[in-house]
């Protein structure tokens, strides 16, 4: 295996032009620092993000997505933690939501617990298992343009679940740190939503 091409490409940059016209996409972010680039690229009732839940923001994505059929919903993972839920890739090619996009923020390190090198650094293909596993659609995208296309894919219809690899800079910017009310997070998105607080 080969070490990957190294990107010049600033995550939040990146995740804010993905973000800039979200319409009334629904966004689910994992762990750590896919949440900080969410809060950071500007906080929204749509968002849901996790403090928790390791390896599983594509599958609530899923569920997400599944329940509201209508809506866009956009899964904003890093490497380390898609790699830990490589089999939620796998039900997600099954279920065939068409409503649902998962964008992995590869850094190509484990930020979270010291910036050890990951797995896509050394060769693993997130958007060769996608689509192994029934995806429509996945790419790698390494520059702000290629970014700025991706997010007028992805408002765009699919016949099934895509996903996307921005690959960016390993560096840890400052967090930027949502709410850690996880009852608070819960019922604001459902009153966006339109549901009552539970």
């Amino acid at each position: 295996m080969s070490m990957s091409n190294p990107s010049q490409l600033d995550r939040r940059a990146a995740v804010a032009a993905l973000l800039k016209d979200r319409r009334n996409t629904l966004v689910v972010s994992g762990l750590g620092s896919p949440t900080y680039d969410l809060h950071a690229a500007g906080d929204h009732d749509g968002n849901f993000y996790l403090w928790g839940a390791m390896g599983g923001a594509a599958l609530i994505g899923l569920g997400l997505a599944q329940a509201q059929p209508s809506r866009r919903v956009l899964a904003l993972t890093g490497d380390g933690e898609q790699l830990m839920g490589l089999g939620g890739i796998a039900t997600i090619g099954v279920a065939r939501p068409r409503n649902l996009d998962i964008v992995v923020i590869d850094n190509q390190h484990f930020g979270e617990t010291g910036m050890q090198a990951s797995h896509t650094g050394r060769g693993v293909d997130l958007t060769a298992i996608a689509m192994a596993c029934g995806f429509v659609a996945a790419a790698i995208v390494r520059t702000l343009e290629e970014v700025q296309g991706l997010a007028k894919q992805i408002a765009e219809p699919a016949d099934g679940p895509r996903l996307f690899v921005v690959k960016v800079l390993a560096e840890n910017p400052p967090r930027s740190l949502p709410s850690r009310d996880a009852v608070f997070i819960k019922n604001r998105f459902r009153a966006h939503l339109g549901f009552a607080a539970a």
